[in-house]
C-alpha cells in the first residue's frame, strides 16, 4: 500500500515536471529562445549600435541574369546578320561598294562626261580657229576686183573661201563658150552651196552626241538609281533590320548614279547651246564668203561679156 502511494507521488511529480517544461519547449521550437545545451559562449547577440551586415553584391556575371528578356533580345540581336557597313561615305568607297550594275551604270557616265569634255575643248580650238582664219581671207579679198586677184592676196592657205573661188573658176572654165551668164552663176551657185553643207556638217560634228548626251544620261542615271535601290530593299529583307546605318549605305549608292547622270547632263546641255550659238555665227561668215565669191564671179562675167560686146561693136 506504502509502494503504491509512493509510486503515484512519483508519477504526479514527473507529470508536474513535464507540464512545467512545455512553455519552454513551444518557445524554443518558434525560434525565439535557444536550447539550453547549447553553451552561451556559442551564441552572442551583436551589440546594439552596430548596423545590420548589408547583403554581398552580386557578382557581375549575374548581373544579365536579373533580365533575362534583355539579355535574350542582346542575343538575338547579335546572331542576326548584319551588312557591312563602309567606313567612310566617300563617293570612291560608295563606288566600290555598289552593284556590278550600278558600276557599270556610273562608268559609262563617266566616259561621257568624258566624251563632252573633250569636245568641248575640241570645238572650241576648232571654231576659233576657223572663225578667224575666214574673217581674215575675207578681209584679204575685200578690195579684190577679180578671182584671179582674190586667189593671189590668199595665196596658197588652204581654207573655205579658197574652196569657193576655185569652184567658181572651174564652174567658168568648164562653161567656156556659153554665152548664158545666168547658167553659170547657177551653177556656180550649186558648187557654193555643196561646199556650205559640206563645211556646216563638219563644223556640226560632235554636236549630236553632245544632244543624246544631255537628253540621255538623267534616264541612264535614274535606271542606276532604281536598281541600286531594289537591291538595298533585298539586303534589308535579308538583314531582317530597319537599322539606318545599315540602310543608308546602300541608298546613298543608288542615288550615285543619279547624280553621276546629272554631273554628265548638265554640261553637255549648256555646252550644246554655247557651240549651236558659236556655229550659227560661223555659218553666217560662211554665206558671207559664198556671196563673195559669187560676186567676184558675176564680175569676170561681165567684163569678159563686155569686152566681147566691145569687140563686136568696132
Amino acid at each position: 500500500m506504502n509502494r503504491s502511494i509512493s509510486k503515484l507521488v512519483r508519477a504526479a511529480t514527473v507529470a508536474v515536471a513535464l507540464i512545467a517544461t512545455l512553455p519552454a519547449f513551444a518557445q524554443q521550437a518558434g525560434g525565439t529562445s535557444v536550447p539550453a545545451a547549447v553553451p552561451s559562449q556559442s551564441v552572442q547577440a551583436p551589440p546594439p549600435s552596430t548596423p545590420a551586415a548589408a547583403p554581398p553584391a552580386l557578382p557581375s556575371a549575374a548581373a544579365p541574369a536579373a533580365n533575362p528578356a534583355a539579355s535574350g533580345d542582346n542575343a538575338a540581336v547579335a546572331l542576326k546578320p548584319t551588312a557591312v557597313v563602309p567606313h567612310e561615305l566617300s563617293p570612291w568607297s560608295m563606288f566600290m561598294s555598289a552593284d556590278i550594275v550600278v558600276k557599270a551604270v556610273m562608268i559609262g557616265l563617266a566616259f561621257a562626261s568624258l566624251v563632252t569634255w573633250t569636245i568641248f575643248i575640241a570645238k572650241m580650238f576648232e571654231l576659233a580657229i576657223a572663225r578667224r582664219r575666214l574673217a581674215g581671207a575675207l578681209g584679204q579679198i575685200s578690195d579684190a576686183r577679180s578671182m584671179a586677184e582674190a586667189q593671189l592676196a590668199l595665196g596658197k592657205k588652204g581654207n573655205l573661201l579658197s574652196s569657193l573661188l576655185a569652184a567658181a573658176m572651174r564652174e567658168a572654165r568648164l562653161s567656156a563658150g556659153i554665152s548664158s551668164d545666168s547658167g553659170i552663176k547657177e551653177r556656180a551657185a550649186s558648187r557654193f552651196t555643196e561646199i556650205v553643207r559640206a563645211e556646216a556638217r563638219r563644223i556640226r560634228l560632235g554636236m549630236g552626241l553632245l544632244a543624246t548626251i544631255g537628253a540621255t544620261s538623267p534616264f541612264v542615271g535614274l535606271f542606276g538609281t532604281v536598281w541600286g535601290i531594289m537591291n538595298s530593299f533585298i539586303g534589308i529583307s535579308k538583314s531582317q533590320t530597319t537599322n539606318l546605318a545599315v540602310v543608308a549605305p546602300g541608298i546613298a549608292e543608288a542615288l550615285l548614279a543619279t547624280a553621276m547622270g546629272l554631273i554628265a547632263a548638265i554640261p553637255a546641255v549648256i555646252i550644246y547651246n554655247h557651240f549651236a550659238r558659236v556655229t550659227k555665227g560661223y555659218l553666217e561668215l560662211v554665206g558671207r564668203s559664198s556671196g563673195a565669191a559669187g560676186r567676184l564671179l558675176s564680175r569676170d562675167l561681165d567684163r569678159v561679156h563686155g569686152g566681147a560686146h566691145s569687140r563686136a561693136a568696132e
